[in-house]
Order: C-alpha cells, then structure tokens, then sequence
C-alpha cells in the first residue's frame, strides 16, 4: 500500500508493450481493409476473398505496433543518452546524483516537450526522491519498464558502481558513450539500407500495378483468371508468391546490431 501511495500509476507508463492511440487504430484498420480491397480486386475479383483475408488484420497490427515499438524505443534511447549527459555535466560540476538528476531535468525541459518520455520521466524520479526512494531503485524500475537492453544494462552497471563507490561520472559517461555508438553504427547502417529498402518497397507494388494496369486497360485479358477453379487457383498462387517473396525482401534488408 505504501508502494502504491508512493507512486501514482498514472505516472508509471509501461514501455514494454506499444499501444494503438485510438486514432492509430482507426488509420491503420482502414489501411488494411483498402489494402484488403485491392487485393482482393486484383487477384480474385471477389468479395469472398474480402471477407476470407479480414482475419488477416490481426497480424498486420501486430507488425504495424513492432515497427512503432523500434522507432519509439529508437527515440526513447536518444532522449536518455541526453538526459543522462546532462546528468554527467552536472556530476563533473560537484552536485550529487539526487541534485545532478534535478538540474537536468532543468535543461530537459527547455529542449524536449513536457511530455516528451526523458522529461515525463525524470519528473517522476524527482518526485519520488522526495519521498526518500533511493536512486537505485528508481533507476531499475526505469529499466524495467522500458525493456530496452541498453538502457537496462545501463541501471545494472549504474547500481553497481553507486552501492561499490565507483566513479558514477566515469561509468555514466562510458556507458552512454557505448550506447551512442552502438546508435550510430545502426543508423549508418540504415543509411546504407535506405536506397535498398526503397527499392524493395517498390518492386513490393509492381505487381500490383501491373495487374491494375492491365485490369483497367484490358480487363477482358484477366476474365478467364476469375472464371474459373483453374484460373482462382493459378491466381491464389501467384497471391502467396507475392507475399513470401515480399516478407523475404524485408528479412534481407533487417540487420540488427
């Protein structure tokens, strides 16, 4: 009980698991039922396919929240490698790690929103050092609840060193240094990617141009394709070809670091 009086849950947000604005979902639910149209149009020229590729909707939002989680989780480690240089600025000047964590806070708001994750954050731990939570484990349940490797190892490293009498600046700025570079080395990697990734976005809708070309110049070409079990079969095919060959063209260009 004491626990739960310490800290509102209003407060506490859970990184772990991305959630669809109401907005979010309405734009994306509309995205897949044109898609869903289109495709159904193209390939089969029927209203049952329509209906049989609705269940697929639930796993294009579950991609959809994969693909919003890494560009969240992308920006949430840049905000705290700021925020957590302006913490190492304000050790190296002689004030505590309680103190260092306010005056960055200071600085924080003058650079990201109010509501921007580093600042909603680091407002919460001031207030939760008022009510004597130690730093510590401030820090760990801010890990946790972001569920980012980095930033995780990070609390791990930064626990250590606080309860051993390290040299917090030392490992702050270490720690932040490797995290930054291990950023950097990712998005030179997507740089070298983005000429890749776009043409493989683009040959992605090729052939469903070519049908569309072909389906409003000489739609007379595609009838024997929808008249018929042969035709439903040879274009169902063609259909799962599609789509293997678009989920292998977007496994090529994934790299992790």
């Amino acid at each position: 009980m004491k626990e739960a009086a310490r800290m509102k849950p209003e407060q506490r947000r859970d990184y772990a698991v991305y959630h669809f604005s109401h907005k979010e979902w309405g734009k994306y639910t509309l995205f897949y039922l044109g898609l869903d149209a289109c495709i159904s149009y193209l390939f089969f020229y029927s209203w049952i396919f329509f209906v049989i590729l609705l269940p697929g909707i639930a796993f294009f939002l579950r991609e959809m929240k994969k693909a919003l989680q890494k560009k969240r989780n992308q920006e949430m480690k840049r905000q705290f490698m700021d925020g957590m240089q302006m913490v190492t600025a304000s050790l190296q000047a002689g004030y505590s790690i309680e103190n260092s964590l306010r005056e960055a806070l200071k600085e924080l708001v003058k650079v990201y929103e109010k509501d921007s994750f580093i600042v909603r954050e680091f407002r919460m731990m001031d207030s939760q050092l008022t009510v004597n939570r130690s730093i510590e484990e401030l820090f760990m349940d801010f890990a946790r609840r972001c569920a980012i490797d980095d930033i995780q190892s990070f609390a791990e490293v930064f626990v250590t060193a606080k309860r051993s009498g390290g040299d917090l600046v030392a490992v702050i700025r270490n720690t932040v240094s490797c995290i930054r570079q291990k950023q950097e080395t990712m998005q030179e990697i997507e740089t070298c990617l983005a000429g890749k990734i776009m043409e493989q976005n683009i040959m992605s809708l090729i052939p469903l141009l070519i049908l569309a070309y072909v389906k409003l110049t000489s739609p007379e070409f595609l009838d024997v394709m929808y008249e018929n079990p042969a035709g439903t079969v040879i274009m169902s095919m063609c259909f799962l070809v599609y789509i293997l060959a678009y989920f292998w063209g977007r496994k090529i260009v994934r790299i992790e670091v």
